[in-house]
């Protein structure tokens, strides 16, 4: 199979991790006889600082002739801590989703048990968590008619949804849930947003469609409540653009690291992949970062693909590395490993080079040589 990758390394950490994913690919294909093109773009700081915009044309260009896209992240601290600047590292990916027409981001929620202790959570709360939330992506207040007074005292932002936003995404949660155990939570506001009862009456009506799927309902603050309760509960969560964000964010601390935790936007174009996690530029250069959710990012693109053998061996990958306690920093802030270091032995693990016991003492730093 033949198949053009745009790369789209951002800001911070992006590069680093976005690396990782670009080796674990190489073996994938040079192990099934693929052929992948990676292709680079800006976004994001990085664009800004060279284009004087967070999203130029030929970005755009490159992603919409390609099969997919892996994205690192975007932002940078002087720009968080500048509210009123006009170009903003974050309109790099709230364009290109628009651009790609991304309407639905998908991230799933597992729990390691190997991770359990780097987590807030008691472990009982953790075992069984498998569940995968449904965003919506490119509709709601982030993307409504937005004003601010021209004495600055007084602002607005507006939230808005169609029938045909709410169907197309619902149809995906629907279809996953009757993949998994058949169970979907719709969450919203609806007992004080119109665009929430909205969602609901729509959802309502579709459910009619999917027989086999339990459908239950719950507002977003009792869906925060109950991800910190009982966590387990939940398969496939359905939820509008700002809610998703909120919680999304917050169920990735059951994993016990966010670098751990990867995420698809799908639509009707050329799809892309990422992390869950920030730039953290506080990191960026250091070779610390977790690249465990943009390389499962990466085989989520398998996925896409059709290519579901090379995503399981990825993700075989992944538990190879952390049952050989093979991690970085954030998970082991003593016995850690370069970010470069773990993506050569992902690669070589898929390319079949570490073979027998492993002598730990022979990996050195920045290098993957196992004797």
């Amino acid at each position: 199979m033949k198949k053009r990758i745009a790369i789209l390394n951002g800001d911070g950490i992006g590069p680093e991790v976005t690396a990782q994913s670009v080796k674990v690919l190489s073996a994938i294909a040079q192990e099934f006889s693929h052929q992948f093109e990676y292709r680079e773009a800006l976004v994001g700081a990085d664009a800004i600082e060279k284009t004087g915009t967070a999203l130029p044309a030929e970005t755009i260009d490159i992603c919409l002739d390609s099969d997919a896209v892996l994205f690192g992240a975007v932002g940078l601290p002087k720009y968080d801590s500048d509210p009123s600047a006009k170009v903003r590292p974050e309109q790099g990916l709230l364009g290109i989703r628009k651009a790609l027409q991304l309407f639905a981001n998908i991230r799933p929620i597992i729990t390691y048990p190997l991770l359990q202790h780097l987590s807030p959570f008691k472990p009982k709360h953790l075992e069984g968590v498998d569940c995968v939330i449904f965003r919506e992506l490119t509709g709601g207040i982030y993307f409504g008619n937005r004003h601010t007074s021209e004495d600055g005292n007084y602002a607005s932002d507006e939230c808005s949804y169609s029938r045909e936003e709410i169907e197309r995404i619902a149809h995906l949660a629907f279809q996953s849930a009757q993949k998994r155990k058949k169970k979907l939570t719709m969450v919203d506001k609806a007992n004080v947003l119109d665009t929430s009862r909205l969602w609901r009456k729509v959802v309502k009506e579709m459910a009619v469609q999917y027989s086999d799927v339990t459908v239950q309902y719950m507002y977003a603050d009792n869906a925060a409540l109950q991800i910190v309760l009982n966590p387990r509960q939940f398969d496939v969560i359905l939820t509008e653009n700002l809610f998703g964000d909120i919680l999304s964010d917050e169920a990735s601390v059951l994993s016990g690291s966010m670098g751990m935790l990867p995420s698809a936007s799908i639509g009707n174009g050329t799809a892309l992949f990422e992390p869950i996690h920030g730039s953290y530029p506080l990191a960026a250069g250091k070779d610390i970062a977790n690249p465990t959710g943009s390389v499962l990012s990466a085989a989520m693109m398998m996925d896409h693909f059709g290519l579901y053998k090379e995503a399981r061996v990825i993700r075989d990958a992944v538990d190879w590395a952390l049952h050989n306690n093979f991690v970085t920093k954030d998970i082991d802030p003593i016995n850690f490993y370069f970010t470069s270091t773990i993506g050569d032995l992902l690669g070589d693990y898929i390319n079949g080079k570490i073979v027998g016991s492993i002598h730990k003492e022979n990996i050195e730093l920045r290098k993957s040589t196992i004797i």
